[in-house]
């Protein structure tokens, strides 16, 4: 019997809308700390403040974003977040004062985090169930493109360029990518009765395990994100750090297509295993960095280029088997209150771990104990896991 037909117009329409909406985002997201520290003069503090109403803001309306897939129509609530996310580019160009400029980045996190819930949604609704996770891969594969590419571009333009010229530049790659999400094709949905307000409906309660377990790991991951360049810094490693997220793309990158497959196998919690295994020994590597840079600088160095392809290939493994592990707990018209509950849990612990990870650096006088902390996290992942997670996953899944 042949395999369920992957390949589609519209599966390949919503991959390139998909990566134009995180290229436009991953485009600007390293310029704005210098942005707004050159045009409204603001200090360090305050900047941490402005960024963060974004990832607040998305965190916000992802349990409602869920519910509105699941009581509407899908395709149409897609496109006009789509709209809303590429507009505010234009807004940037024109605002004036920081408090304009504040409510821009609210609005923007607002729709980021109706977008990447409904475009992740819409993917599951077009994917054959029995090819979910190899879909789920690419998609993904599209982030980590547009990660590899959108940051070094923008910093790259902001030596020879205005920020008017970068803002420019997302708004042209959101437009061109409402045009790829306007050509997706999404099967009918049968009108269903709106369902009653209720817990379930904004958080899938099936998925509280695996939400701590996956909350937890991506505290360690946060601080990685934020301030490893900080840490590479403070220990005295000259490489660019530009390269840590190149390899941590490649990494993410190569490792989607493999776990994507086993998921399709059925190896859901083997391959989220494997994966949290990689992880704690890459944060107990980078932890270490710190004694390492004394004894051999150039052998830490490349350890420290190494950590981030091995953070790259651990994660990457993950991500797919943890969206597919939440679809697999919901009924089909809860899936957008799945993939909700699976970005939710994911985007806490990334605050969590912007917040924990300074203080940690602060109170102990360096970053590497923040990635102890972080790799100690992992450990507590694995077993909480191995022990309620992994078993409550395979005694609830319905697919």
């Amino acid at each position: 019997m042949g395999k369920d037909k992957l390949v589609s117009p519209s599966f390949c329409f919503i991959l390139m809308a998909n990566f134009l909406l995180f290229f436009a985002f991953y485009l600007i997201l390293p310029i704005l700390p210098f942005y707004l520290q050159e045009e409204f003069a603001t200090d360090k503090s305050l900047i941490g403040f402005v960024l963060s109403c974004y990832t607040i803001a998305a965190l916000c309306i992802r349990p409602f974003a869920g519910y509105l897939l699941d009581a509407f129509a899908r395709r149409p609530l897609y496109l006009l977040a789509y709209f809303v996310f590429t507009s505010i580019f234009a807004g940037y160009i024109f605002a004036t004062t920081l408090t304009l400029f504040i409510a821009l980045r609210i609005v923007h996190g607002l729709a980021f985090g109706m977008v990447s819930v409904a475009g992740n949604t819409i993917l599951i609704d077009i994917l054959p169930s029995s090819r979910r996770g190899e879909g789920i891969g690419y998609y993904g594969l599209a982030n980590n493109i547009a990660m590899s590419f959108g940051p070094m571009t923008g910093l790259f333009m902001h030596e020879s360029v205005s920020y008017e010229t970068i803002f420019s530049c997302s708004l042209i790659s959101g437009t061109i990518g409402i045009l790829m999400a306007y050509m997706v094709k999404t099967p009918y949905k049968q009108p269903v009765k709106r369902p009653p307000l209720s817990l379930d409906r904004f958080f899938l309660v099936k998925g509280i395990w695996a939400g701590i377990a996956l909350l937890l790991l991506s505290i360690p991951y946060g601080m990685t994100t934020t301030y490893v360049a900080m840490y590479a810094d403070e220990i005295g490693i000259t490489v660019n750090s530009g390269l840590y997220f190149t390899l941590l793309a490649v990494g993410l990158a190569i490792s989607r297509l493999f776990s994507g497959r086993q998921v399709d196998r059925g190896r859901v919690t083997s391959v989220i295993t494997l994966g949290m295994y990689l992880a704690i020994l890459s944060f107990f590597a980078l932890a270490g960095l710190r004694h390492l840079v004394g004894w051999d600088l150039p052998f830490a160095s490349y350890l420290y280029l190494g950590i981030a392809l091995a953070q790259g290939i651990a994660f990457g493994t993950m991500f797919p088997a943890f969206n597919a592990l939440f679809v697999n707990l919901a009924p089909n018209n809860q899936r957008g209150t799945a993939t909700s509950t699976y970005l939710t849990s994911w985007d806490v612990g990334i605050g969590i771990g912007l917040m924990v990870g300074g203080s940690l650096a602060q109170a102990f006088g360096s970053f590497s104990w923040a990635y102890f902390f972080g790799a100690c996290l992992t450990i507590v992942s694995v077993i909480f896991f191995v022990w309620k997670a992994g078993p409550h996953y395979n005694r609830n899944k319905l697919r």
